[in-house]
């Protein structure tokens, strides 16, 4: 059964463009070329003589270091998450093992 899909009219920095998509995926879509339309009209204010081409390369990179710092802080604060559950986990085990130990 073949998958429903629209026909959406996005712009991007003055350009229009048809993309295929699922119904269910539109808002995310059209939130995408929201935020890659605002990025490249970034880039485009610091140097507005760069060619097109240019201006959606400089986007994707920004985009593409920004996404992996996120990721790297994501990691670390899941890093610090698992350290510290640890931690809580021996002050468990020491407190269980010196309540045993008590009783006894």
């Amino acid at each position: 059964m073949p998958t429903e899909v629209d026909t959406i009219s996005i712009t991007i920095l003055g350009r229009d463009y048809q993309i295929n998509c699922p119904p269910s995926e539109e808002e995310a879509l059209r939130k995408s070329a929201r935020f890659l339309d605002k990025q490249m009209a970034e880039v485009k204010s610091r140097g507005s003589t760069l060619a097109f081409e240019k201006i959606a390369v400089m986007a994707a990179l920004n985009i593409c270091h920004e996404l992996l710092q996120t990721s790297q802080q994501a990691e670390n604060s899941e890093n610090t998450s698992l350290e510290e559950i640890e931690k809580l986990q021996n002050k468990i085990d020491i407190a269980l093992q010196t309540s045993r130990q008590i009783e006894i």
